[in-house]
């Protein structure tokens, strides 16, 4: 029987010889190019002193987390800046309330601290997560730096002896998108972004567990491979057959090996993860501690759907409950795994949500951007529980006392990962900068030693 022609013109087996040309191709080009581009993103491994934390977990609440309807709450401001959401609750510390929709994170609160008195005063989300997340005002230098997260690769990932296949720096599920994290870094220094959703049956993993593929069936493709390739077979033992072959068996190691267990939750017990919450979000929490309790330096979860200019409150009534449980539980098993004195977990978004509600249509009862004061948290890694840091005053409209910006709290943070934030960032470029850039000083303003 004749083969059958693709549109091209091009039947299956010529397209399968010129598949293993190409290959044949690469594997005999000159590797001096490749070898070129690795000398160049090869440094010297900087500098890093003992830091108390090991790794970092944050849960990046994209759209800003309302501080008034969650660790700022303001019950005498009256309804048009409260809402429904008038009736805080005790926490396990005393003297300090929380939103009514967080019972379980009170009864943690003696683990984390809050931060009332954030501030940037940016109300567009691109400038405000930037700024945020590399603790570089926009405007600095003209250049674009890279966030927490592909620093600490710098300093904590495979030029510090990390070994792990899974990268340094993994996001789940999606890309935060409003910005390069890896900026001026460039690729390699850019997340790993799992994709999928660990909630499902099987969690679909980019690169590691391919959705509605058994493991029989990868190790059909692999036999078929090994069928076809005539080429390697005749062809005596050469550097670039090795290195193919050497690269192969560590993509099937991540395929088929003990790395994609990592991914596979199933290995937990079914009432650990109904108290994570059996929601994206819930088991994205899990497999965070998954990942750092394998090594895994830094994990951003990114949690969006709170950019509430619609309909606020009724938002508010499903996604608080759903982070109540999820963090809640992922300090207690940090805890309970030994994790959490050497485990950073910071969550906020990049911005707050507007104090005064905005009841007129076409709002009908949300919040806008605001960036004047909002809240973040910290727990764990070295930072002390139990703590309230600056205060907003009584409609939540601005900074009180004693105002945090984002370069405070990332310069607290490298601190604790033994990172100088004052100090040089390798770069492949040559370019002189610092990791952090420079901070307001005077009593009560720049870092956190106060909870540190």
């Amino acid at each position: 029987m004749g083969e059958r022609q693709g549109a091209d013109g091009i039947t299956r087996r010529a397209a399968l010889r010129r598949m293993l040309a190409g290959a044949a191709g690469l594997a005999l080009a000159d590797l001096r190019g490749f070898r070129a581009l690795a000398a160049t993103e090869k440094q010297a491994p900087p500098a890093v002193k003992p830091g108390q934390a090991k790794a970092l977990i944050q849960i990046w609440m994209w759209g800003g987390l309302s501080h008034l309807d969650s660790f700022d709450p303001k019950p005498d401001a009256g309804y048009d800046y409260c809402g429904p959401l008038n009736k805080p609750i005790p926490t396990k510390v005393d003297g300090v309330r929380i939103c009514e929709l967080l019972p379980l994170l009170a009864q943690q609160a003696d683990k984390y601290s809050i931060i009332r008195s954030m501030t940037h005063r940016i109300n567009s989300h691109e400038t405000a997560a930037y700024f945020v997340q590399t603790g570089h005002k926009p405007e600095d230098h003209g250049l674009v730096y890279p966030g927490l997260g592909a620093v600490v690769s710098v300093f904590r990932g495979y030029d510090h002896g990390y070994k792990g296949v899974v990268p340094p720096y993994v996001v789940l599920t999606t890309a935060q998108g409003r910005f390069s994290e890896a900026g001026f870094l460039g690729l390699r220094y850019k997340p790993f972004v799992t994709g999928g959703d660990p909630n499902q049956p099987r969690f679909a993993v980019e690169g590691f567990v391919a959705e509605g593929i058994s493991d029989e069936r990868q190790r059909g493709r692999r036999e078929l491979l090994h069928a076809l390739d005539s080429l390697g077979k005749a062809t005596p033992a050469s550097e670039q057959f090795e290195r193919l072959d050497g690269l192969e068996n560590k993509a099937y190691d991540l395929i088929l090996g003990d790395v994609r267990k990592v991914f596979d939750l199933s290995e937990e017990k079914d009432e650990l993860r109904d108290r994570y919450g059996r929601s994206k979000f819930g088991q994205c929490c899990l497999m965070a501690r998954r990942l750092v309790e394998r090594g895994v330096p830094y994990v951003t979860i990114n949690y969006p759907g709170w950019d509430t200019h619609k309909r606020h409150f009724e938002t508010m009534r499903t996604r608080l409950p759903e982070m109540d449980k999820g963090v809640a539980t992922l300090l207690q098993d940090l805890a309970d795994h030994g994790l959490l004195d050497s485990t950073i977990v910071w969550w906020s978004g990049e911005f707050g949500r507007t104090p005064r509600i905005q009841w007129e249509a076409p709002w009908n009862g949300g919040r806008g951007h605001y960036g004047n004061c909002f809240c973040a948290v910290v727990a764990g890694g070295g930072f002390k529980g139990g703590q309230v840091v600056g205060s907003s005053d009584a409609k939540g409209e601005e900074v009180a006392e004693r105002p945090v910006y984002p370069y405070d709290l990332l310069g607290s943070i490298y601190e604790l990962l033994g990172i100088d934030a004052d100090g040089p960032l390798p770069n492949s470029l040559g370019l002189d900068v610092k990791v952090l850039g420079a901070g307001e000083t005077g009593p009560g303003r720049g870092r956190l030693g106060e909870i540190v």
